[in-house]
């Protein structure tokens, strides 16, 4: 008896598990040669499609870097021009100073008033209104 019991008890427990095999393989789709050809080719343009934005990513950075350098260049050079701009505009303001334009008075033999003279430009216009001076 115990050995009929033990039998019938194993073949329920292989029909359960048989029969879970086979809903556990139902859940899991098959898949043909078509559609590994097709998971293939998307894998392929997945891969192409990405290398491309690397390559579009990688020449956008190496113009940037080229800008950058454009950009460094052209502020040494506006450093420059700025220092050239400073000196001649400390070479003008040397040559008008009044010390350097009395020298140059001197050598060009002006000598300085000894009787300075104002001139008065409201002085006519005065006149004028008195009466005094006429115009010509």
């Amino acid at each position: 008896m115990a050995l009929l019991n033990s039998t019938a008890i194993k073949a329920p427990r292989q029909k359960i598990t048989e029969k879970s095999v086979e809903v556990f393989l139902k859940l899991v789709p098959s898949v043909s040669e078509s559609a590994q050809a097709t998971h293939r080719f998307f894998a392929t343009f997945l891969s192409v499609v990405a290398c491309f934005g690397l390559l579009i990513l990688l020449a956008v950075n190496i113009l940037l870097a080229q800008d950058a350098f454009t950009i460094s260049a052209l502020k040494a050079e506006a450093k420059v021009v700025a220092d050239q701009r400073e000196a001649i505009n400390r070479q003008i303001e040397a040559a008008s100073s009044p010390e350097a334009l009395a020298a140059k008075a001197k050598s060009l033999g002006m000598r300085p008033s000894t009787s300075p003279v104002f001139l008065n430009l409201d002085a006519p216009e005065q006149a004028l209104a008195n009466g005094e001076a006429k115009r010509g």
